[in-house]
Parts: C-alpha cells; structure tokens; sequence
C-alpha cells in the first residue's frame, strides 16, 4: 500500500511539474492607476491558489474555535456531572 502511495504522490507531481513547464510565459496582471504586475503564468496561478486556500482557512477558523469553546464546555459540564455528590444529611 505504501508503495502505491508513493507512486500516486510521484506521479502526481510529474503532473504539476510538467504543468508549470509548459505555462512559463509571463503575463500582465493590471491594476487600479495603471500599475501592472508581469510574472511567469504558474507563479500568479500559484500566488492565487495560495490566496484562495489562506482565505478558506480564515474563513473556517471562526467556526472552528467556536466548536472547540463549545467542547471545552460540555466536557466540563460532564465532569462535574459525573463527579459523586457528598452525601445528605439524611443518608448519614
């Protein structure tokens, strides 16, 4: 299995390599006020998937540490639930 793995893994890199080989070319990304920015095609393909990623992980991180205080919570609630209760006075 572990080498199977591998394989994909190589495989799929001579994939993305072969990818960025073949799209070298710069291009001309323009702004606002007649700033431009020329860079290779895969290095902007590259900035941008990398924003793209960044941006989701910002996005999910809200939730996430929502979910973990929510957990933090009904962990502590079940500790004290399950902690036993000193006796009554009537027990005694």
């Amino acid at each position: 299995m572990r080498i199977v793995t591998w394989a994909i893994r190589l495989l799929l890199f001579i994939l993305l390599l072969a990818f960025a080989a073949m799209n070298t070319e710069p291009v001309t990304l323009r702004f606002y006020f007649d700033l431009a920015w020329q860079t290779p095609l895969v290095a902007l393909l590259l900035a941008f998937f990398v924003a793209g990623a960044l941006f989701g992980l910002a996005a999910a991180l809200g939730a996430l540490l929502r979910q973990r205080r929510e957990l933090q919570r009904l962990r502590r609630d079940a500790e004290r639930s399950a902690a036993p209760t000193p006796p009554t006075p009537t027990e005694i």
